[in-house]
């Protein structure tokens, strides 16, 4: 299928786009069209050579591509997607665009769970990589030791983030359901994606259906720590690697180290009972859990577990994943791209044990269709007390898409904040990433640590932060 003109719609998306990298990298011709596109992807896009049009239009589809992508974001009415299925032009979802073009003939690893899909995604490929396996990888964000979100490898694996979401307008199922795993990694299930699921045990159907797809011949690799996570794999058809901080029988056990300046000690045990020293680039008590899981899933496939826990240390990381995006006058400006109140919780936890006796700023945009729901008001309120200071941006009275029924009670950021008031902590709620910027720059001092938590690029207030606090006029 090589040399065919594939055109994305919606392509900025970090999975839409990483594929059509991939497709690039692999000799076909690669457009695409997108609303509103920030970095990195608009960046990444631009060095690969892929041209982006602003917005959707028919006239995007000229001439007329082979193939067209279109993104789970994609409502029925685009008039863009409309053009192409009514046109004729052969359709794709992104999962089965990503199995057709990339997966197909090799061993499909496949990374899941509610949280910390695209750290361990990005772990696992760099194990395989330092352990001389030469994968090919799709994750769902800039992993610094794929210098991108892609890889076309010659080995016989393909290391693929897959995520619960539905697949497109055109077709319900989750995404990951398309990827014929042979080897499937479950970090956790908590209740996320409200716009999709109505309730937790809906977000554990999705899973079972997973676990059920699995082959008798395949693996299972599973954070035993969940509780969630150990019902839904109690009926898997396929051999069980477990893993986790606590002790399970026959699992891989992992207790964390001293956290120091760049990241932080760890030991792993092995169901045999071997036990192995290792280091980590960041500090976590999820991040020693997801490099757990890393090493225990390339030992399912036959690298040594002593190899693999000594290329943990050369792990770099993914953007927006605590990452450290400048220290101006002595400030410390990181990104990152928390937004589920357990994932705000266990990353602040984290940089307050890497920064000890620094003042800890909370920046937080509820941006998803999920956090814009009044679901997790009373867990965010408590999800916050590693912090001093906290931040939160007013939520914009927006549509709302939801597949799970009318939305009547939404998030409010005032209430939020004047919660973690009453636990003592100081926090305020502001109209948006302007007054929040100014807020910062007149109140920070040397020594502070600025943690911003989004999904989406909060205008830009990161740079903007950054080349405002390098500006010592």
């Amino acid at each position: 299928m090589s040399g065919q003109h594939v055109h994305f719609i919606a392509i900025a998306g970090t999975g839409m786009g990483s594929l059509a990298g991939l497709l690039r990298a692999q000799g076909h011709r690669v457009t695409g069209s997108d609303e509103g596109v920030y970095p990195p992807m608009s960046t990444a896009l631009g060095a690969w050579g892929i041209p982006v049009f602003e917005g959707f239009s028919a006239t995007h589809l000229e001439p007329r591509p082979d193939r067209v992508v279109i993104g789970n974001v994609v409502r029925p009415d685009n008039p863009e997607a409309r053009a192409a299925i009514d046109g004729g032009i052969p359709y794709l979802s992104f999962p089965d665009a990503l199995r057709e073009y990339a997966i197909d003939g090799r061993h499909s690893l496949v990374v899941t769970g509610t949280h910390g899909k695209t750290t361990t995604t990005s772990l696992v490929a760099a194990l395989l990589l330092e352990c001389g396996r030469d994968p090919s990888v799709l994750v769902g964000g800039i992993a610094a030791n794929l210098d991108g979100s892609f890889r076309h490898g010659a080995g016989p694996h393909f290391v693929v983030e897959g995520d619960e979401y539905d697949t497109a307008f055109f077709d319900k199922t989750p995404k990951f359901l398309h990827y014929a795993a042979r080897t499937a990694l479950l970090t956790s299930i908590e209740f996320d994606h409200a716009d999709i699921y109505r309730d937790l045990e809906h977000v554990k159907s999705a899973f079972r259906e997973l676990v059920a797809s699995l082959p008798l011949e395949g693996t299972l690799v599973a954070n035993l720590d969940d509780p969630n996570v150990r019902e839904v794999v109690r009926e898997a058809p396929c051999r069980l690697v477990g893993y986790g901080l606590a002790d399970h029988a026959n699992a891989w056990r992992a207790t964390p180290g001293a956290v120091e300046p760049h990241g932080q000690t760890m030991r792993l045990v092995s169901p045999g009972g071997e036990a192995f020293a290792a280091s980590i680039r960041f500090a976590g008590r999820h991040n020693v859990a997801n490099a757990t899981a890393a090493v225990a899933c390339v030992a399912s496939l036959g690298v040594p577990p002593a190899e693999a826990s000594e290329a943990l240390a050369a792990w770099r990381g993914v953007k927006r994943r605590q990452e450290l995006r400048g220290e101006p006058r002595g400030i410390a400006v990181l990104d990152d791209f928390a937004h589920h109140p357990t994932a705000v919780r266990e990353t602040l936890a984290a940089v307050r044990a890497q920064y000890p006796g620094r003042r800890l700023v909370a920046v937080f945009e509820p941006r998803t269709n999920t956090s814009r729901r009044a679901i997790f008001q009373d867990d965010y309120a408590r999800a916050f007390d590693a912090a001093d200071r906290v931040l939160v941006s007013i939520v914009p009275d927006a549509p709302l898409y939801s597949a799970t029924g009318e939305v009547t009670e939404r998030f409010s950021s005032p209430e939020l904040a004047e919660a973690l008031r009453a636990r003592g902590l100081d926090a305020r709620a502001l109209p948006g990433a302007d007054a929040i910027l100014e807020n910062l720059l007149a109140g920070s001092r040397p020594g502070d640590v600025l943690l911003v938590m989004s999904n989406g690029s909060f205008d830009d207030l990161c740079p903007r932060l950054l080349a405002r606090l390098g500006d010592v006029r």
